[in-house]
């Protein structure tokens, strides 16, 4: 497992950098209870990572199919535990929701991190159009409009399945036209090439696409690719994205150092242009949380296989740069890339720091390390929210 370690010392315009960027990491998942019975959970540092990263904000998300819905109800009962628990987490570190670009703006003037409520998957919807405005009332400016498994009624067509609904279904389509209504931001991470087409017919809003990358960068580890090759995006549909005002999120799976993840946002870069590439690493800012046994690896020697993982934990891998889960020489085997302040083998300092380093060392100027780093993302976002409450 490759270790990453400069030649040199860090860039002396690294800190500046990202003292003057807003750094946003479009898709991090913080872990919580999905069981109103087991919230809030332990407390998580999430203040604390995310000072450590220095990133200006997360779309914090989770999702609420991790584990099988059995019944009618139970996708909304977990979505309603989870952004309880995250109230509570949000509250005790003293943290606030972005609810709009001035809200991310003004946190960035004074310094202190903030976050863009997500889920990841429409399931809590359960085919009633109306829990958009609850959620919405609730802080919620961030969809994922597909996850893993399909919701019930479907909203489309995952990229990972076999294709059943023709892409986008009438409900999909009606379910962005109200979050282009209220003022939430569409993303369109997990759907198939026919579900994305669709979608930018009916979307009056440009989207976002968080957390994929070319699939012509496949990185080192042969099994990874080939498991991560249908998350990714040919150039032909990434063009298609930024064509219709989108930005992409490049992740941080299949990049075995933060030069390498550089590398891969140049490819896209080369693509789509500077201004529709931004970060979706699909880590995790704080420990995972394992339903009964609290947050934190679990014990033993090793972490999960991918696909695999127990709990609340996307059953695509963020095994991330060090490969396919197993142990890293951390306690209880945590894997390499699972965590954001812990992306690669040997990382120095925080994610953003790390990152902002390796764009200086592929060529990037400030001015672009700027978009990439969060201002095509508030771009998107501004476009989503301004105008409503």
């Amino acid at each position: 497992m490759p270790t990453w370690t400069r030649a040199a010392a860090p860039d002396p315009r690294v800190a500046a950098i990202v003292a003057a960027t807003i750094g946003i990491d479009t898709h991090n998942h913080v872990d919580v209870p999905l069981a109103s019975a087991d919230g809030p959970g332990p407390t998580l540092d999430l203040a604390g990572e995310l000072k450590k990263s220095g990133l200006s904000a997360i779309c914090l998300t989770f999702a609420v199919d991790y584990q099988a819905l059995t019944k009618e109800g139970q996708a909304y009962e977990r979505f309603l535990s989870g952004l309880a628990a995250l109230d509570q987490q949000l509250e005790l570190n003293k943290l606030r929701r972005a609810l709009n670009l001035a809200d991310l703006q003004a946190a960035h003037r004074q310094h202190q991190p903030t976050v863009i409520q997500s889920v990841e998957g429409g399931h809590f919807l359960e085919g009633q159009l109306e829990r958009l405005s609850e959620a919405y009332g609730r802080g919620l400016r961030h969809l994922g409009l597909l996850h893993d498994h399909d919701a019930t009624p479907p909203l489309g067509d995952v990229f990972t399945n076999p294709p059943q609904w023709g892409g986008l279904t009438a409900l999909g389509a009606n379910v962005i036209k109200e979050c282009n209504h209220l003022g939430i931001l569409v993303d369109l991470a997990h759907a198939n090439a026919e579900t994305v087409a669709a979608a930018l017919k009916v979307t009056t809003k440009p989207v976002l696409v968080s957390h994929t990358g070319l699939d012509t960068r496949l990185g080192q580890n042969p099994d990874l690719a080939r498991m991560m090759r249908p998350r990714l995006l040919s150039r032909e549909q990434a063009k298609v994205v930024a064509g219709a005002g989108g930005v992409i999120g490049v992740w941080t799976h299949l990049a075995d150092t933060p030069l390498a993840y550089a590398q891969n946002i140049r490819a896209l870069v080369e693509v789509v242009g500077i201004d529709h590439v931004c970060l979706g690493t699909d880590t995790k800012l704080t420990p995972p949380y394992r339903p009964g046994g609290g947050f934190g690896p679990p014990p033993g020697p090793a972490a999960p296989p991918p696909g695999t993982q127990a709990g609340n934990r996307s059953p695509a891998p963020p095994t991330g740069a060090g490969g396919p889960g197993g142990p890293s020489g951390r306690p209880g085997g945590a894997r390499v890339g699972e965590r954001t302040n812990e992306a690669w083998t040997g990382q120095q300092g925080g994610f953003y720091y790390a990152v902002v380093d390796a764009l200086l060392q592929t060529g990037f100027t400030q001015d672009e390390i700027g978009k990439i780093g969060g201002g095509n993302f508030c771009r998107v976002f501004d476009a989503a929210t301004a105008g409503h409450g």
